[in-house]
């Protein structure tokens, strides 16, 4: 193993000029990321001097085949944590050869919407805090649980530490340490309500950055897993019960929200997300009915409520927000295993683009 583990680790560098791109792209499901790596003469560090790639679509779910090609489109590079040196992870999204995007392509989407000239303007900041839970290979049960049981109740978890409260903090740990090398703005992490779930934040990140970072974090999260023999779970309600769900809350802010009077902006905006919630709902992740219950610091999914310092809301405002009279707010509708791309561009347009 130890010739195994200096091989993974050969300096590159030291002998080429030569470095790995590792692109990565989501496939038919939505939440199935995929990549694959090739060889180019030299360093990179602007995605528009990669070359586009393809891959067989029928594999993935994203076209029949008999005309499987699906054009790979380089969008955004990040330092590659695993084979470290001059390597970068590709961040790419998905055309046909004619170089229209496909339907599961939400990214071109939204980066029309962020370059809208009344949305670029507003220098959108989002912050997303993922949640996602840890289980146990074989049993697809989550790590630190007894086999076929369950732990005592909820209480202890949240932020706790010790062997009989944190479970998998070496995963954790690595997994912040690896996003911060690879260039993502990864602003923390902590352990959740529910044992064997954690939480990362992405952000502040500005318009479609967002998303790229989100979708990366989580590509180098599951490459870590891989490696601990660990399975990721981004199920919005992983376990049935009296344990909490797993949400993706999205905190949101505009200029002018941020600067003096910005409170009135703050729920100007609230009320147009008010009145296309269903749309809003709808977009927000598969199985979230599973998780807006209206318990476990949830509102019920079929009702809109906002709130100061209410966590029991579908839109909360901060403390510090209401005393400054300006800020942001914390979308906290959207499921775990909700499409970045999607949903922050869909608050973007109904808050600076829709007219009730």
């Amino acid at each position: 193993m130890s010739i195994l583990s200096d091989l993974i680790n050969l300096n590159l560098s030291d002998i080429t000029e030569k470095v790995i791109a590792e692109y990565i792209w989501i496939g038919g499901s939505g939440m199935d990321l995929r990549s694959k790596a090739r060889t180019l003469t030299g360093p990179v560090k602007d995605p528009s001097k990669l070359p586009k790639w393809n891959y067989d679509g029928s594999s993935t779910g994203q076209a029949p085949g008999q005309d499987s090609e699906v054009i790979l489109y380089p969008q955004a590079i990040f330092r590659d944590p695993f084979r470290r040196g001059n390597n970068i992870l590709v961040m790419c999204d998905t055309y046909t050869p004619a170089g229209e995007p496909i339907p599961t392509n939400k990214r071109n989407h939204a980066a029309k919407i962020f370059s809208h000239p009344d949305v670029a303007v507003e220098e959108p900041w989002f912050g997303i805090e993922q949640e996602y839970t840890l289980l146990q290979k074989d049993v697809q049960w989550p790590l630190g649980w007894p086999l076929g049981g369950f732990p005592g109740p909820q209480g202890p978890y949240y932020c706790g530490i010790g062997a009989n409260k944190a479970f998998g903090r070496d995963i954790v740990n690595s997994h912040y340490k690896a996003c911060l090398y690879a260039g993502i703005n990864i602003s923390g992490i902590n352990g959740e309500v529910m044992p064997g779930q954690w939480e990362f934040q992405v952000g502040p990140s500005v318009g479609i950055s967002a998303g790229d970072e989100l979708w990366v974090a989580r590509y180098i999260l599951e490459r870590i897993t891989e490696i601990a023999g660990v399975v990721l779970s981004f199920d919005p309600k992983p376990i049935q019960g009296d344990w909490n769900g797993a949400g993706a809350h999205t905190n949101y802010s505009t200029k002018s929200m941020r600067k003096d009077g910005g409170y009135e902006v703050i729920k100007t905006a609230i009320s147009k997300l008010e009145k296309r919630h269903k749309e809003h709902i709808a977009a927000y992740g598969e199985g979230n009915e599973r998780r807006l219950t209206g318990r476990h610091e949830t509102a019920d999914m079929n009702t809109f409520i906002w709130g100061v310092a209410n966590r029991g809301a579908s839109i909360r405002v901060g403390r510090d927000t209401e005393k400054a009279g300006k800020g942001y707010f914390e979308d906290r509708r959207p499921a775990s295993n909700m499409d970045p791309y999607l949903v922050t561009s869909m608050i973007a347009e109904t808050t600076l683009l829709w007219k009730p």
